[in-house]
């Protein structure tokens, strides 16, 4: 169990209730806050409280997300919970003169005036893909990639970082051994402060917006907008609605937006507001959907969801624009698309020049045979071919990571989903 949760502020109002003496310590301190559920349910496993402000939630489920990895558990609770017992937050916040006038998150507006609060809860069942398949359970989503890191010294205690928001996005899709391309679309943090908005929207311009174009656009927006700021809970309301979109082929529109915020070069990349209701842009591969949450703390979280394989499975009976760009339906597509499983991608050679005529030429025959499953392929390069000294790999799910990781590893470039590297001496 992995709960992000701020400090309670229930203690303030102490005075008013002389009759919860003696409950004060267990009833206002974070950590019971996943004790008490572990004490009501009986879980044995990892309990954790997790406070990094507003991006507790998504620190928790990152958490979560690892020790499934790691084996510490085989099932999670994770998530994030905010209540307001008291106004303190809006006193301190108006002092700071943080707050929007009419109490609305017009997030990457060009008249953003601060956040708007409000209060929640949001609550993830995690596990295994293979353990949720082999158990029968549905499948909402799958956590391709996280990664989390902080500001470190930065311009202020509480003021956004652009290079740390850039190193963990970037992080989170070599986790996922994802490509900028592979990604359609970001739900940002997006608090509707004049200063935190444009720093993440840069950001995401720096690393999203070069690689899509402007046929096909990364789309940006942010849940704050409909709900307001939810502040430990955040990262929560921002995975559900990431779900929902991917369930529906959708993406919701980000309320609030008059203009696009004109502190943001919006054309150094190709990066579209979600100002209205958007079908799913059109990909023949898996939807896949970026989540930021960055705390006050200075800790920063991104996460790389993608669509259920259920849903993909089921996709022919769903709206038209949740097919692939081709009009194929679902069952139409590679069997990888149906399962999303990454494969290595093996290629060996004699000399490094060797190594990248033979990534060339495995990249030539996937492109030039779409319609054969990615995992024959892998088998065929691992069971068929010699083992030379020099070596390199890619690991993708679908034909268009395989073909973007070929592509380095034929030019020497660095790609999250390629390593090159020499074999050492036999290991009995």
């Amino acid at each position: 169990l992995y709960v992000g949760v701020p400090p309670a502020d229930y203690g303030q109002r102490r005075g008013e209730a002389d009759d919860v003496e003696g409950f004060m310590l267990t009833g206002n301190t974070c950590s019971v806050a996943s004790g008490r559920i572990a004490y009501v349910f009986g879980l044995e496993g990892p309990v954790t409280s997790v406070d990094t402000a507003c991006s507790s939630a998504l620190v928790a489920l990152h958490q979560a997300v690892r020790a499934l990895r790691a084996g510490e558990c085989t099932m999670a609770l994770a998530g994030g919970v905010t209540v307001m017992a008291g106004p303190g937050i809006f006193l301190e916040f108006s002092r700071q003169r943080g707050l929007a006038k009419d109490g609305r998150c017009k997030s990457f507006s060009d008249d953003a005036d601060g956040t708007g609060w409000s209060e929640g809860a949001g609550l993830f069942l995690v596990e295994r893909l293979s353990d949720a398949r082999r158990n029968g359970h549905r499948v909402l989503a799958v956590v391709r990639g996280t990664a989390v890191n902080s500001d470190g010294a930065s311009n202020g205690m509480t003021a956004p970082n652009g290079p740390s928001q850039q190193r963990v996005i970037r992080a989170a899709l070599a986790d996922a051994g994802l490509s900028t391309a592979d990604v359609d679309v970001v739900e940002a943090h997006g608090t509707g402060t004049a200063l935190g908005d444009p720093i993440e929207a840069q950001a995401v311009i720096a690393t999203y917006g070069q690689g899509h174009t402007w046929e096909r656009p990364l789309l940006l927006g942010s849940v704050k907008s409909n709900i307001g700021h939810a502040q430990g809970a955040a990262g929560g309301a921002s995975v559900i609605k990431a779900i929902m979109a991917l369930k529906h082929g959708v993406v919701p529109a980000s309320l609030n937006i008059s203009e696009p915020s004109s502190h943001v070069d919006w054309d150094a990349g190709a990066v579209e507001l979600v100002t209205e209701s958007t079908p799913w842009p059109q990909v023949p591969r898996p939807r896949r959907i970026g989540v930021s949450s960055f705390g006050i703390s200075g800790t920063n979280v991104h996460m790389i969801l993608e669509q259920a394989p259920t849903d993909r499975a089921d996709e022919a009976d769903g709206p038209e624009e949740a097919r692939p760009a081709d009009g194929t339906r679902a069952e139409d597509t590679p069997a990888e698309d149906a399962t999303a499983v990454p494969v290595p991608l093996l290629v060996s050679a004699k000399s490094e020049d060797a190594l990248r005529a033979g990534a060339a030429r495995v990249r030539d025959h996937i492109a030039a045979h779409p319609d054969v499953p990615l995992r024959d392929t892998a088998f065929s390069l691992l069971n068929t071919r010699a083992q030379l000294d020099f070596r390199g790999v890619v690991v993708a799910g679908d034909h268009a990571s395989a073909l973007g990781g070929l592509d380095a590893l034929q030019s020497a470039s660095p790609h999250p989903a390629a390593v090159t590297g020499t074999a050492g001496p036999a290991r009995l």
